[in-house]
């Protein structure tokens, strides 16, 4: 009766199933070419042209917001106080992540649970919220200053986000708490599937410690090490939110980021200057993209 009525339709179950499969991945398709790729070509047509978001026209020569930029000491500080925390901030951030995972993964510790909650909760809260409250830790009169005054470390409170070599450390700090647990957590996974007999051969070849953890453990880990690394480039290039809520770019731009930057060109001014703002929002994405293939290569171990 069933494959009657199979044959009327014209179809099979399988021709059936392939159709609704390719109905779901062309409302997808189409959404992710609407919502991602359509923007994505609309602002780089758009960072071919100057002007008022109202009246905007090709530039001339049409490379001019592309020249402008390199040109542009802000941009050049902000282009340079990105890299400044990614080269600073990612490595620490990756090895604190990489060590504490290590450390909880240990099945003979008492109450890892509660430890790797306590570790990820920072991820968890918002990056607004966040921001404020290292703000207000490291406030003049924060709890931060008053701490070292009651400790006797200091003679006078430290003007923490006034200053760029302070402001700077703050906002390093605030991203390691910040991220240390969420990577952390792709460590823990990755341990998780080691088998427990390739380190029991390692403690019977004599292997140590530390060359376990370097000789079998981080080879293991490569995969997830370089998945962690581009994303945490990634991110770090496009810091946006403490530059933001902490510094406010501050003390006269020394601590502005890229993203800061184009935002400030392109909503944060008088004048909305789209197509400039749209060429140095190219300008990460190319560097996002060389940095990311410089990672795969290096990783790849495959001959």
């Amino acid at each position: 009766m069933g494959g009657t009525q199979l044959k009327k339709s014209g179809m099979s179950v399988g021709a059936k199933q392939k159709a609704a499969g390719w109905g779901f991945l062309i409302v997808a398709s189409a959404m992710i070419v609407v919502f991602s790729f359509w923007p994505m070509v609309s602002a780089l047509i758009t960072s071919f042209k100057t002007g008022s978001a109202a009246n905007m026209k090709w530039a001339d020569p049409v490379v001019f917001n592309y020249t402008r930029m390199f040109k542009d000491k802000v941009f050049m500080t902000s282009v340079g106080n990105t890299f400044l925390y990614l080269i600073i901030q990612v490595p620490i951030m990756l090895i604190v992540a990489i060590l504490l995972a290590q450390l909880l993964n240990n099945k003979d510790l008492k109450l890892r649970g509660f430890f790797r909650t306590c570790i990820f909760l920072p991820c968890a809260v918002s990056l607004v919220s966040y921001s404020l409250i290292f703000r207000s830790l490291f406030a003049t009169q924060g709890l931060i200053n008053t701490i070292l005054m009651n400790l006797h470390l200091i003679n006078e409170n430290i003007n923490w986000l006034g200053q760029t070599g302070t402001a700077r450390f703050v906002i390093i700090l605030a991203l390691v708490w910040r991220w240390t647990g969420y990577n952390m957590v792709f460590y823990l996974a990755g341990l998780q599937n080691i088998e427990y007999s390739v380190y029991e051969a390692a403690k019977i070849d004599g292997a140590n410690g530390w060359k376990t953890f370097w000789h079998v453990t981080v080879p293991l880990l490569r995969p997830v090490i370089i998945m962690t690394f581009i994303m945490s480039i990634n991110g770090t290039l496009q810091l946006f939110d403490e530059s933001v809520n902490l510094t406010s770019g501050g003390p006269a731009g020394t601590t502005m980021t890229m993203s800061h930057y184009i935002y400030n060109n392109a909503f944060g001014t008088g004048v909305a200057n789209f197509g400039y703002a749209s060429a140095m929002s190219f300008f990460v994405f190319i560097i996002v993209a060389i940095l990311a293939v410089i990672n795969l290569k290096v990783g790849d171990t495959r001959d």
